[in-house]
């Protein structure tokens, strides 16, 4: 990609559509252009907020219902994100789009969880794109991506409608009379020949708008697949740039909400109210930490740190904290002394009282999920992504989830759901039929658990817009709650030029 601002600026405006001549794309060519630094994380932050609603109504609601397409519109409208093909003057979002799917390819190319994840958003994505489209537009997007495809006549469809029939189970005759047909090559049609569900003539399938779907989005996971395993052989490549590694490292365990490093009720939680608040407003994460720090009188490190940061986040001050880890661990096989030497110095680490002093924010969901996995003997960690399933299983039972919730979280979790399986928690434990939000953080959880719990019923929906907080890097090894995703040799108005050989062969 070579990401120039000069080369947008000089456009005329009579070629702006002329790059996009389609809102919708299988992303087969890099961008060429440079594009300033603030620019790269704005649109790889919106495409990823995007990505994330994405997988959340996908398990929320049925993807073809009227709710599910409502709920996707309203959020491509928000972020900018073309909607409808209909629009002629939608450069910028389409530029947008396009830009923004190579830049998160990047990110999401540097695992086998990450590339699987990333397809399946995209997927359903392009799914609901593609089911938006008029059979005018269809039609002009199947030629532009090479797919010769051509939807028959009218005259020929009544021509063959007793076969069309014959051959398409579950289409009415009323439905092939009402439905376009398409002239497909047998070799893309095969495994609908195979099946038996498709009209075979003169080596050629007649294939129904509802079929013709299944066989577009087939090329589309197949080409983006292949792109994203070409894209990780760049990998080294990719880990070597100084520009691009701290800002993909970034997206890929993003979390783009409130880093709960102030807090309106620092003081307010008092130590003899956690053994209650656990039970009703940890997340399962921090309710796991908080009973084995009961039964165990310690914990590992980085149990230490995603525990000690989370009662930071709800409002734990450093005299309460020392108070509170001390009475523990002096319980165990820590004397004062020991504590006060060595572990006191950590917690006032974390509150940026040593060392660098940087003020250290709660972990996010994705930090936990995809960072420093638990080993025997340790407790930290997300139960929905590093718990063995028959152990997740029995925990849940024994926190009273009914047996339908607990099937419905371990199917979230079978799909790697592990955010939405913890939503599916909270739902369950507090009587909720839907939150109306995307659970991302244990601090969230609390604090929505709590209004809730005071009375306040209704939970808040996401904010439309967000503020400067929403987009900090929950990366405390490396920067202090005030940085912002950016590596320390680059300004924000830097530009990014010459990634497009990560996305090509040698």
């Amino acid at each position: 990609m070579e990401f120039s601002s000069r080369a947008r600026h000089l456009r005329l405006a009579g070629d702006r559509r002329e790059p996009y001549p389609h809102s919708l794309q299988f992303y087969q060519e890099p961008p060429t252009e440079s594009i300033s630094l603030v620019e790269f994380e704005s649109f790889a932050v919106d495409r990823l907020r995007l990505l994330k609603v994405v997988e959340n109504l996908g398990v929320s609601y049925v993807k073809s219902g009227d709710v599910y397409k409502t709920k996707l519109e309203a959020e491509l409208r928000r972020l900018k994100f073309p909607y409808r093909a209909l629009a002629e003057d939608d450069y910028d979002a389409r530029r947008k789009d396009h830009i923004s799917h190579f830049i998160l390819r990047l990110a999401y190319c540097q695992s086998e969880e990450l590339r699987r994840w990333f397809l399946q958003q995209e997927m359903d994505l392009f799914r609901y794109r593609f089911h938006e489209l008029t059979d005018g537009l269809r039609q002009k997007f199947l030629d532009h991506v090479n797919l010769s495809f051509e939807a028959i006549s009218e005259d020929l469809k009544n021509e063959l409608a007793n076969e069309l029939y014959m051959s398409t189970p579950g289409l009415s005759m009323t439905k092939v009379k009402e439905q376009m047909f398409y002239k497909v090559g047998l070799s893309d049609a095969v495994d609908l020949f195979r099946a038996r569900r498709v009209f075979i003539k003169d080596g050629f399938a007649f294939v129904p708008v509802k079929d013709i779907d299944a066989i577009v989005l087939n090329n589309y996971r197949k080409n983006l697949s292949k792109a994203l395993a070409l894209t990780a052989r760049s990998l080294p490549s990719i880990q070597s740039d100084e520009r691009l590694q701290p800002l993909l490292n970034h997206l890929s365990h993003s979390y783009v909400g409130p880093d709960y490093s102030v807090q309106k009720n620092t003081g307010k939680i008092a130590l003899e109210h956690i053994d209650a608040l656990s039970v009703k407003s940890f997340p399962l994460c921090m309710r796991q930490l908080h009973k084995a720090l009961r039964e165990n009188h310690h914990l590992r490190h980085g149990g230490r740190m995603q525990y000690g940061l989370f009662l930071k986040g709800i409002g734990l001050t450093l005299e309460q904290a020392l108070e509170f880890w001390k009475k523990e661990f002096i319980k165990g096989k820590v004397d004062a002394d020991k504590f006060d030497k060595g572990y006191a110095y950590s917690i006032r680490h974390n509150y940026g009282k040593e060392g660098k002093r940087t003020d250290y924010t709660p972990y996010s969901c994705m930090k936990i999920i995809m960072s420093n996995p638990p080993s025997q003997g340790d407790y930290h960690g997300c139960p929905f992504r590093h718990s063995d399933p028959e152990l997740l299983k029995q925990k849940l039972q024994s926190y009273k989830v009914p047996p339908s919730g607990v099937t419905q979280i371990l199917e979230l979790v079978k799909g790697m759901h592990y955010q939405l399986a913890c939503q599916k928690y909270f739902e369950l434990t507090h009587d909720v039929d839907d939150i109306g939000f995307s659970l991302n953080h244990p601090n969230q959880y609390f604090a929505e658990s709590q209004r809730i719990l005071s009375g306040g019923r209704e939970v808040k929906k996401e904010p439309n817009h967000l503020g400067n907080s929403q987009q900090k890097i929950n990366s405390q090894e490396s920067m202090n709650s005030n940085s912002t995703p950016t590596t320390s040799n680059m300004t924000t108005d830097a530009e990014l030029e010459g990634l497009e050989a990560y996305f090509t062969e040698d």
